[in-house]
């Protein structure tokens, strides 16, 4: 890990995973492989194009290492390697943990504001707040000309 938490990975390896995982046809035959070991034939099955062209994608998921092939006899099954997903994942993840925080931090702000607003308008303000809104559950937002439905808000009307 580096300073601040996020992970030091090899940016030419990701890049590959990422490439790799652009297209739906990869990402096809990278789901069908998660099931077993597959030739070049069987992964054709499903998809209306030649197994030369099959071939070039399983060349551009080996290139990113998410795909070997072995030799059993005449046979050459694919195998799944896992290991650039994890990796891809792994550095996700980091991400995914940012954002997460931003929007908890998101939510106390909003939470503050709300607490604030109803400080100043008094206990009953949500209240009269629905029932100027006909009473269908929305509340004015201290003034602002938003609307508050169910925790989310909405752009003023234009013809208020």
């Amino acid at each position: 890990m580096e300073p601040g938490g996020y992970r030091i990975v090899d940016g030419e390896a990701l890049d590959a995973t990422f490439a790799a995982l652009a297209d739906p046809t990869r990402r096809a035959i990278l789901a069908r492989l998660a099931d077993g070991e597959a030739t070049v034939t069987e992964l054709a099955v499903p998809f209306a194009m030649s197994q030369p062209a099959i071939s070039k994608h399983l060349k551009v998921l080996e290139r990113a290492g998410l795909v070997s092939r072995g030799r059993d006899g005449q046979r050459r099954p694919c195998h799944l390697q896992a290991g650039p997903l994890r990796e891809a994942t792994a550095w996700l993840a980091d991400y995914r943990d940012y954002w997460a925080e931003s929007y908890q931090r998101l939510d106390a702000l909003l939470g503050d504001l709300q607490d604030t607003g109803r400080d100043a308008e008094g206990p009953d303000a949500s209240a009269r707040g629905a029932a100027r809104a006909g009473g269908r559950g929305a509340a004015r937002d201290s003034g602002r000309g938003t609307a508050r439905v169910a925790g989310h808000v909405a752009a003023p009307d234009a013809g208020r």
